[in-house]
């Protein structure tokens, strides 16, 4: 195949898409370029249909350093383990893809995004989904339609298309939408407390500009060819399906719709086994088929009950949200904890204060810097009722944290008012739907029980939508069952003045701007309702900080002093802190901060500072120590650091024979200085004392 090229200029930005000239042996290959900044996405699949429940589609996201014009830091010098931008760029390209692909189909396929450029304007990942759509639609696959992706800023109250990171950055707005030419099919964001009616407009903009670059695709694909492989979905036994219906339809009600997840899963489970062995004999080795054919009929029976009856599970209504607790302080020695728990979902929420020493350095192709809060979320397999080996974090675990880290960071204090590194940790201890919207409750109220002074609460829910013809039911704090078998899972986190976080996954095409307003606004009732809750546990953050958490102070020196401080190969810092058991961290502009646990040592560290960085007044009084003794006198050190001469005729009010007559090494003496001799300082004891006295 011979390269071909499209290049078009979308939202006043120039994209180009390009194929037949990298990776040719790759099932579809495609390099997507906008700026300087070039992705290559590269398909595969396997030959055969494997025998899987699920369908095996395995997306990578790889930032290369060379892409920036690096070297990788550390010992081994090339690219190691994925990031934590690499593994949430790798969810953002499976999550539009992976719903289109039709049902039944279980070949292996692997998409391969390479970062191979990278500037210092735009980021790779939204031009991965473009080029990943691309290379699938190449590769012959059964892949239907192309898919796009558009980045949405909001600078100065104006909505942007392809901002660049540092409008971004600055913005009020970082909005990821992906979808077809003719419906969304996800979004991802944050945002600074931004009004709902702000997002649907950034939407809708941002599909005009998805149909603009599918037409590119569509060009790209026309030029190069591609022939489609033939897929016919696994046939149905419809001998099977009837007699699996028969023994099912009149008894899946009851159990699927009890209201306790244990209850609801033993009696499915059940009847389930009641359907398998009694069609064992007549359809042997056919568990499985079994199985799918029942769980088809369980959710098509839940989803007719919600539409035909709007009664869920449990016998919620629609807008129900389920029973919340929140609780504080259950941890002693964290510095915050809290307790959330909806329903069958809990989250137990410990913040932990530290200083700047704590800070998490991120180092990836498009700069460096320094972060200093950070937010994990953890998911054991109890908190499901499941028996998993425990491994390294997950990419759903790391996709989760990061949804609830951006939720809570536009209502965090800045650096300069609270200088600590703050760190939360959501531990889920039982998940029935939306773990991660607990995850931003609990966070919430861990942060203001620690004494982070945020703004004000954030909470979130999760909606969910089912459609059948044009009816449409939007669910308010859905279950896992019903994000299972739902169309949609849409969280909202936000304030009571607008949304910080959004994330939307659509599995049905034709989603209208109607229903995201209804959904947004049902969302935002939710909200507030969540939200009365939460400050009525605690309203405001405390102003006290827990007795364990370091109380971090700052002053500024001069920054010709730094180096004094710091003493020749960091002596002087260690001795101040080995000293007063506090931890100091210094800044080039002169900024010093100090961590200690309690005020006595803060005072004491600041004043050590201040001593070495003070300079020697002429009458001022000084507590010194002898540091050694000559024929002439005795070297003294009056500020840290910093020694003077007390002359052997300025000891006494008398003649004095012999220095030592008078002091020995280690004495603490008051000394006055009197003077300066070629920058050398020159010290008095003698004029400290009465005429008479007798030492």
């Amino acid at each position: 195949m011979s390269m071909q090229t499209v290049t078009k200029e979308i939202a006043g930005t120039k994209i180009t898409l390009e194929t037949g000239r990298l990776a040719k042996q790759a099932g579809g290959s495609v390099v997507a370029r906008i700026g300087d900044t070039m992705v290559l996405a590269a398909v595969c699949s396997g030959n055969e249909m494997l025998q899987s429940d699920f369908f095996p589609l395995t997306v990578e996201y790889v930032e290369k350093a060379y892409a920036a014009g690096k070297i990788p830091g550390g010992f081994i010098k090339r690219e190691g383990r994925p990031s934590e931008k690499e593994i949430l760029s790798a969810r953002l390209i499976d999550r539009p893809l992976r719903p289109l692909f039709p049902d039944g189909y279980r070949n292996e396929v692997q998409v391969i995004c390479t970062v191979i450029s990278a500037d210092e304007c735009y980021s790779a990942d939204i031009m991965a989904i473009t080029a990943a759509s691309t290379a699938l639609c190449l590769s012959g696959m059964p892949f239907p339609e192309p898919v796009a992706a558009v980045r949405v800023g909001l600078i100065e109250g104006v909505l942007k298309i392809f901002p660049t990171l540092s409008e971004t950055e600055a913005g009020g707005l970082d909005l990821i939408v992906a979808g077809t030419e003719s419906s969304i099919m996800m979004v991802e964001g944050g945002a600074w407390e931004v009004g709902e009616d702000v997002l649907v407009e950034a939407i809708l903009l941002a599909h005009a500009e998805i149909k603009a670059i599918v037409a590119m695709q569509k060009e790209l694909i026309a030029s190069a060819g591609s022939a489609e492989k033939a897929f016919t979905p696994p046939e149905v036994n419809e001998a099977l399906k009837a007699d699996v219906e028969a023994l099912v339809k009149d008894r899946i009600h009851e159990p699927s719709f009890c209201g306790d997840k244990k209850v609801r899963y033993a009696g499915v489970r059940k009847l389930l086994d009641e359907v398998q062995l009694a069609l064992a004999e007549k359809y042997p080795e056919s568990e499985k088929k079994i199985a799918a054919i029942f769980h088809t009929i369980e959710s098509a029976d839940i989803r007719k009950t919600i539409v035909d009856q709007s009664v869920r599970i449990g016998g919620r209504g629609l807008d129900e949200i389920r029973q919340i607790t929140c609780d504080l302080d259950l941890l002693p020695r964290a510095h915050g904890s809290a307790l959330f728990t909806r329903g069958e979902t809990q989250a137990l929420v410990a913040t932990t204060l530290g200083t700047k020493l704590d800070q998490q350095r991120i180092d990836n192709i498009q700069g460096a810097y320094e972060k200093t809060y950070m937010l994990h979320y953890n998911f054991p397999p109890y908190s499901v009722g499941e028996v998993k080996r425990l491994g390294s974090v997950s990419r759903r675990e790391v996709g989760h944290g990061n949804l609830a880290e951006r939720s809570l960071s536009p209502v965090l204090p800045d650096e300069k008012s609270f200088p600590y590194t703050i760190r939360v940790v959501s531990e889920v201890l039982e998940s029935n739907g939306s773990s991660s919207m607990a995850t931003v409750c609990g966070s919430s109220l861990s942060l203001m029980a620690a004494g982070v002074p945020i703004k004000t609460h954030v909470a979130g829910v999760a909606m969910g939508l089912i459609q059948e013809g044009d009816q449409v039911r939007i669910l308010t704090d859905i279950l896992g069952t019903e994000d299972h078998i739902g169309d949609m899972d849409f969280k909202v986190a936000g304030t009571r003045e607008g949304v910080t976080a959004v994330q939307m996954d659509i599995k049905v095409a034709g989603i209208t701007a109607e229903t995201m307003k209804l959904a947004l606004g049902k969302a935002h009732d939710a909200r507030l309702h969540i939200l009365d809750i939460m400050e009525k546990t605690i309203p405001a953050s405390r102003k006290e900080l827990s007795a364990f958490a370091p109380r971090i102070s700052s002053i500024l020196i001069d920054k010709d002093k730094i180096r004094e401080v710091i003493g020749p190969g960091g002596k002087m810092v260690r001795e101040i802190q080995e000293t007063t058991g506090t931890t100091i961290s210094i800044e080039d502009d002169g900024t010093i901060q100090i961590a200690a646990t309690n005020l006595e040592q803060r005072d004491a560290a600041i004043a050590m500072i201040k001593g070495i960085t003070a300079e020697p007044e002429m009458g001022a009084v000084y507590d010194a120590v002898v540091k050694s003794i000559v024929e002439f006198g005795a070297f003294v050190e009056f500020l840290p650091g910093k020694e003077g001469l007390v002359h052997i005729s300025e000891l006494e009010n008398h003649r004095v024979a012999k220095v030592e007559d008078v002091l020995q090494l280690g004495d603490k003496i008051k000394v006055k200085l009197i003077g300066f001799d070629r920058g050398k300082v020159k010290l008095s004891r003698k004029a400290l004392l009465q005429p008479g006295d007798d030492e």
